[in-house]
């Protein structure tokens, strides 16, 4: 198993827009873990903070893309796993930068994905941290349902999200790149989803990064726009899903549709969006990534 960990070629995804100090904070705990990443690939979303300065000075080893707007999480983990790709990872470490995962992580990544391979020696599609908020709790927008496994110190999910997540090359060679259309929210579901569909995804409860988000609580705003235009793309242009599983999320989204609209009180903003949402997903789908993704290619120095 040393033998396979180290050889392994492991590359840290790391997508950020206008949050140098945040994006300080989580390269320097990828720098500190216990077994680091082979590579580092940082993704700019066109920041007017001068994140690319920061990257190039304080962390010159890293390759740094520079994309040309403001492309979102799904358009920066879409040009960042590309990329690693193309530097030849065996798997890929994604992570927000917001994400600061504790020195033993991606070494507790590797070992369960090491136990979880198949008897064909395959590994599983993807294993994914414990996401804890700032006080230690669970962070319930990370934490996806689960399921009891054969794998010591792990369980079974069926999705995850872009906040500390080992990704199997091969899988994503497979199954495509994550959907640079989707800007925000659901892009992760939606890739996971495709990444897990007849194949295994781990929890690993051994691997803990904290989501250093403002709150916990999940509150859309006028971005439920993109909530409900990717759910409207994902349940009637992705192959994500079976059928089965596409009734039984789509009965799940609505519910969670309908707390949303009751709970607020700026219900008449919330309903705007709905609507917009609807109609956006219902009119087109999403682009393809060539059409939404420029960069530049730094390197490192």
């Amino acid at each position: 198993m040393r033998c396979q960990l180290k050889d392994a070629q492991i590359s840290a995804v790391v997508v950020t827009y206008d949050r140098r100090d945040l994006l300080t904070e989580a390269l320097t705990a990828l720098e500190g873990q216990t077994r680091p990443p082979d590579a580092i690939v940082v993704v700019d979303n066109a920041s007017t903070d001068g994140t690319s300065g920061l990257v190039r000075e304080r962390f010159p080893d890293a390759r740094l893309l520079e994309l040309s707007r403001n492309t979102g999480g799904a358009g920066g983990f879409a040009a960042g796993i590309a990329c690693a790709l193309e530097l030849g990872a065996d798997a890929l470490w994604l992570l927000d930068d917001d994400t600061v995962p504790e020195p033993g992580a991606l070494a507790a990544l590797l070992a369960a994905r090491e136990r979880g391979r198949d008897d064909a020696g395959r590994p599983p599609a993807l294993v994914a941290s414990r996401v804890v908020w700032t006080d230690g709790r669970d962070h319930p927008m990370n934490t996806p349902r689960s399921r009891p496994s054969a794998v010591a110190g792990c369980a079974r999910i069926r999705s995850a999200s872009f906040v500390s997540v080992l990704v199997d090359a091969e899988a994503v060679r497979e199954r495509g790149l994550p959907i640079a259309d989707y800007f925000l929210w659901n892009d992760d579901f939606e890739f996971t989803l495709r990444l897990l569909r007849g194949r295994t995804g781990l929890l690993c409860r051994d691997s803990v990064a904290v989501h250093k988000t403002a709150s916990p609580d999940f509150d859309p705003g006028r971005r439920f726009f993109y909530e409900v235009r990717n759910k409207v793309w994902l349940f009637t242009r992705s192959r994500c899903l079976g059928p089965g599983e596409r009734l039984l999320y789509a009965g799940a989204t609505a519910r969670r549709w309908a707390r949303t609209l009751a709970g607020p009180a700026d219900r008449a903003d919330l309903a705007r969006e709905l609507g917009r949402g609807l109609w956006a997903g219902v009119r087109s789908g999403p682009r393809p990534n060539e059409a939404v993704l420029t960069c530049r290619d730094s390197g490192p120095r």
